[in-house]
């Protein structure tokens, strides 16, 4: 089976090679072609994934593409995981967000909608490349901001593409870990979450990194009530500890953790401009000491670094608001890292062999949400197999949710009419209608700024 992994030169392919490297099954990838703007970082990666197949004499064939057309011709499945304006960009557009007092994330208000302008002309070319040249093959999107990207890619493809996070799966892992811990459920039900084990299932709907966690079945029961009815319990864990117990039994289910910007935007956004670096920029200055310094290593100290690089990024994530909710340190388990990689490989054997399984995934709505058109792309859990994913019924919006995603929803789709038809004033009225802009004013500001800072977005007039 052949993957190409758009964006081969990012710091989180060692991660999907880890998972890659663990199937040796005979259906495994055989075949992992990569491809990547920036020759320097991607030959860093071919360095480090070459160590890690040492002694792994089953592990896929690693090719550098010349083109995205090499890449992707003929191949079986595409990851993409691009991010236009690289790391630096992110950290600009934190810089711009503080000096308009607005919140500065990648994925969420500002950033990711700025981040969405940049990136879907790419977008649009790599799905057309896909429709093209692969005719076949199914588009798994790790690119943020998640929802966007697959929605614009869904205009193209249709539903042979589909979005993955690993928030939802984290966070219902987190919860299980929690009761399991408990003595609340059974030891090793945490584990089937990605095991296409369908005694366990999430009724978790929203949009990407906007969504919340309803019930949580286990082998038909819901368990969710016996977190919520413990304060203890829920302040043992990550969202328990960002949102606190009182507003969790408020909501009576449990918010992905980016939800945390809305809910305490104000804390978060002092918080993040106390911390000696944002996100973005600690993350940029990371990236280029580690591609610098492992450039000149062999590929198995290279491999060294990349794992204390990775684990320090871990640390950081989501620190602002981790500071906000009162120095919330983040549970070993997660500095792991992978989830995501594990999502992506799950989704792909699942169409490829017919493993069927049920996952959270960003998808065209259908009928499931009827407050949204039925084309715009939701988060929420599938069933995939050979035919392809297979929407599953969820429980309604809660009546606190409806108008949030609504407002987002629209802000994402006019960022898409903006990027498509090239238009400012529909720029500037997607910025001015999410719910972290805080009016028309600060949003032709922000566009100002970001047009000053980033040739990319010339094509908005």
């Amino acid at each position: 089976m052949k993957l190409t992994l758009l964006g081969g030169g990012g710091f989180r392919v060692p991660l999907m090679f880890r998972t890659l490297l663990a199937d040796q099954s005979d259906r495994r990838v055989t075949e992992l072609r990569l491809w990547d703007t920036d020759a320097g970082r991607l030959a860093v990666i071919r360095s480090i994934l070459q160590a890690m197949a040492q002694g792994h004499p089953r592990a896929p064939e690693v090719r550098v593409a010349q083109n995205l057309e090499e890449a992707v011709a003929g191949t079986d499945f595409v990851f993409s995981a691009i991010r236009v304006g690289g790391t630096e960009g992110r950290a600009t557009e934190e810089t711009i967000a503080h000096c308009c007092g607005v919140l500065g994330q990648e994925t969420t208000g500002f950033g990711g909608l700025d981040y969405a302008l940049r990136g879907i002309p790419t977008a649009v070319r790599i799905a057309e490349t896909i429709a093209r040249l692969a005719p076949g093959a199914h588009l798994i999107n790790f690119t943020n901001p998640a929802g966007i990207i697959t929605e614009v890619s869904s205009r193209i493809l249709g539903d042979r593409v589909i979005g993955i996070c690993d928030s939802p799966v984290g966070l219902a892992r987190r919860v299980l870990d929690t009761l399991e811990g408990a003595g609340l459920v059974a030891t090793g039900t945490a584990s089937r979450v990605i095991a296409g084990d369908d005694r366990v299932r999430l009724d978790y709907v929203g949009l990407n990194h906007l969504g919340w966690l309803q019930r949580l079945l286990v082998d038909g029961d819901d368990v969710l009530p016996l977190l919520l009815e413990r304060p203890d319990l829920i302040e043992s864990f990550e969202e328990g500890r960002l949102f606190g117990a009182g507003w969790l039994r408020q909501l009576g289910s449990v918010p992905n953790e980016y939800l945390h910007y809305y809910y305490f935007a104000r804390e978060t956004r002092r918080a993040d401009e106390a911390v000696e670096a944002t996100r973005g920029v600690f993350l940029a200055a990371q990236q280029r000491d580690f591609y610098a310094r492992a450039a000149t290593l062999p590929g198995p100290e290279a491999y060294a670094l990349w794992e204390a690089t990775r684990l320090r990024r871990e640390e950081t994530y989501m620190a602002s608001n981790r500071l906000a909710a009162g120095g919330v340190e983040r549970d070993a388990a997660d500095l792991a890292s992978g989830g995501y990689d594990r999502v992506a490989l799950a989704v792909m054997k699942a169409i490829a062999f017919d493993e069927t399984t049920d996952l959270i995934v960003n998808l065209r709505n259908g009928d499931r949400l009827p407050q949204l058109p039925r084309d715009a792309v939701i988060e929420a859990p599938c069933r995939i197999g050979a035919a392809g994913p297979a929407p599953l019924p969820v429980s309604p919006l809660p009546e606190h949710a409806i108008g949030l995603v609504q407002s987002v929803k629209y802000a994402e789709r006019t960022t898409i009419r903006a990027a498509l038809e090239g238009s400012l004033d529909l720029a500037v009225a997607a910025f001015a209608h999410h719910p972290l802009i805080d009016g028309v004013g600060v949003a032709r500001e922000l566009l100002d700024r970001a047009r000053a800072e980033f040739p990319e977005l010339g094509y908005l007039s």
